[in-house]
């Protein structure tokens, strides 16, 4: 079910009206016009039950046909926030192609990128890229390039 958000902003409060796809109204709220205030609202890291569930909210996961015996995978779904999923496949392409610094994602990226081909992998990328940065915003830490761990 998709859901659409409309926002009244003025300089003291927001207030926030969230609708499904038939119109019905979800939820109603008021939150003060702050950037934190906002993001604290809509994006809250514990809707996702794993870190590995944002990549099929993103589309960035093959589609499936299944019937009887036939099990066939197909593209990507393309569910999702279209501009999320594009910025994400952006990025891995940055990250595989103009990146010149070493990171053990570009190095998985470019061996699936040598088995599989570059369209595969920049999708692939960027589904682990999604899953990063969703872990990233749970534990509330910082992206590192390598595999260090992390200081405590």
């Amino acid at each position: 079910m998709r859901y659409f958000a409309g926002l009244d902003v003025s300089l003291e409060e927001t207030a926030i009206c969230i609708v499904d796809e038939a119109g019905e109204i979800v939820r109603e709220t008021r939150v003060a016009s702050e950037p934190d205030a906002l993001v604290r609202f809509f994006d809250r890291p514990d809707r996702f039950r794993r870190s590995r569930d944002v990549g099929a909210h993103f589309g960035l996961s093959p589609r499936r046909y299944q019937s009887g015996e036939t099990d066939l995978q197909g593209r990507i779904s393309r569910c999702g926030d279209e501009l999320a999923r594009t910025a994400l496949y952006e990025a891995a392409h940055s990250l595989l192609i103009r990146s010149t610094k070493w990171s053990a994602l570009r190095a998985w990226g470019m061996q699936v990128a040598k088995r599989r081909g570059m369209a595969r992998a920049r999708v692939a990328v960027a589904r682990k890229l999604a899953v990063i940065l969703h872990r990233m915003w749970v534990d509330k830490s910082e992206f590192r390039w390598g595999k260090q761990a992390a200081a405590a």
